[in-house]
């Protein structure tokens, strides 16, 4: 049996989410992605609900962060929350658009293979969408214990 309202039902598997791929020759496993979407929304009590991850390149997230966010430089995500009162009821509405020519690039240099370097920024998109931030010292710290956790499964 169903009960309406909030906290009522655990957690949606990620079924409220859409993976799309926009890059010419760069992906991601679609079940890595949703497994990652699955492991964030039960260890932090949400629920996704039309929620899109795209997987883009370098030109398609840098023009979001320019026209969207005012700044003109790369970046290796951009989250876009849609709805702030369900937010608050754990219900997650948004986009968050990865850079995948960026995972590429800076997976070396972070001894990552180019998958888990990817699966990072989506997972840094959707703690976006859940409500972290990461303008501080303190806050970056926070959200990159989360997506360590989180990738680690």
């Amino acid at each position: 049996m169903e009960t309406e309202g909030a906290g009522a039902e655990p957690p949606e598997a990620s079924g409220g989410l859409d993976v799309y791929l926009e890059h010419e020759s760069l992906s991601l496993r679609e079940a890595d992605v949703r497994a990652l979407a699955d492991r964030i929304a039960a260890g932090e009590n949400v629920r996704w609900h039309e929620v899109g991850i795209i997987l883009g390149d370098h030109a398609l997230v840098h023009d979001l962060n320019r026209e969207w966010l005012g700044h003109d430089w790369e970046t290796d995500v951009v989250s876009f929350p849609l709805d702030e009162e369900a937010r608050a009821r754990g219900v997650i509405e948004g986009e968050v658009y990865v850079d995948l020519d960026t995972a590429r690039e800076v997976a070396p240099e972070v001894d990552a293979t180019f998958e888990h370097e990817a699966l990072r920024y989506v997972a840094h998109g959707l703690l976006h969408l859940v409500g972290y931030d990461d303008a501080t010292d303190e806050e970056r710290a926070v959200m990159r214990g989360l997506e360590d956790r989180y990738l680690a499964g």
